[in-house]
């Protein structure tokens, strides 16, 4: 394993940033993945990417080696929204893994991805390339991939900044009075359940916009948009207010709707380009068994 080692002169600030001027062969997001990785050491500890430094301050970086690509190409059809030579929208089916993991090792979006693509970013090493945000398998619906490190770091700083638009349809259990809502409640792992997120005391802040769409008798369709990106974000913030989306598995009553998971679709989205900078906005239809499902609750109302 490689080393860098370099004592803080006169440079003041987030070590993420420090460390992306004091190694620009590095890239800012690689960097911020050492530090979450625990592979940056300040006077022998770990510290996060949020760690200001102090003049003297002696810092280790250990380099991890550079995994062999192991994640497969596979010729799996994908619904490809947009694509030019640095980005690609594609609308994920419900069920389908984003990248490979100990129990899903292929058949995912990524598989498919570099069977469809050749060019595809490597900030998020071998098992997630091009992958700039995820949705949850159960959850279909629009994602933006990266097809080089230039346009992955450019489309997360919008996420990260809060400019980009991402609308959610959610279909939940029980009828929400109002007409639109915002959840502020921070998530983390839940203390009960490893499997699990939860609205925690100490965990990191999370926003969430709701607007009613449509009421049934016992459900409601709503609109849901992401202020920020948090793991399992809207299913745990409509979970914690009472309404739990319909279908799902984790977060929702055992009695619900017959589906394949939560009735939970990515529809819009919407960024700025990395190289034209023109702003994109696309949206997909729901998914067939979800519109089905919307149709049999309007014939019983």
């Amino acid at each position: 394993m490689n080393k860098l080692n370099y004592e803080v002169n006169e440079q003041k600030g987030r070590i993420d940033k420090v460390l992306s001027q004091v190694y620009p062969a590095h890239s800012r997001s690689q960097i911020q993945n050492w530090l979450k990785d625990s592979h940056v050491f300040v006077n022998g500890e770990v510290v996060k990417a949020n760690y200001k430094v102090k003049q003297g301050d002696k810092i280790e970086i250990e380099i991890p080696e550079v995994k062999e690509l192991e994640v497969v190409a596979q010729n799996i059809p994908l619904d490809i929204v947009f694509e030019d030579d640095d980005i690609i929208v594609v609308n994920k089916s419900q069920g389908m893994v984003v990248h490979p993991s100990a129990g899903h090792p292929d058949h995912t979006l990524v598989n498919g991805l570099l069977y469809h693509s050749k060019n595809l970013s490597g900030i998020n090493d071998v098992i997630r390339p091009g992958i700039v945000h995820r949705i949850d398998k159960d959850t279909s619906g629009l994602l933006m991939v990266a097809k080089n490190d230039q346009a992955h770091e450019f489309l997360s700083e919008q996420l990260k900044s809060r400019k980009a638009l991402r609308k959610y349809v959610a279909l939940v259990h029980g009828v929400i009075p109002h007409e639109k809502g915002t959840i502020e409640a921070p998530i983390g792992r839940s203390k009960e359940n490893r499997q699990k997120q939860a609205v925690i005391e100490g965990g990191k802040p999370a926003v969430t916009h709701f607007t009613v769409l449509e009421r049934f008798d016992e459900f409601t369709l709503i609109e849901c948009q992401l202020e920020t990106g948090r793991t399992h974000q809207i299913r745990v913030h409509l979970n914690y207010i009472g309404y739990p989306i319909a279908g799902d598995p984790m977060y929702g009553p055992r009695k619900t709707l017959e589906g394949n998971g939560q009735f939970l679709h990515a529809q819009t989205i919407g960024f700025e380009h990395p190289k034209t900078h023109k702003e994109l906005l696309f949206s997909s239809k729901l998914p067939e068994i979800f519109e089905n499902q919307l149709n049999l609750l309007r014939e019983i109302d």
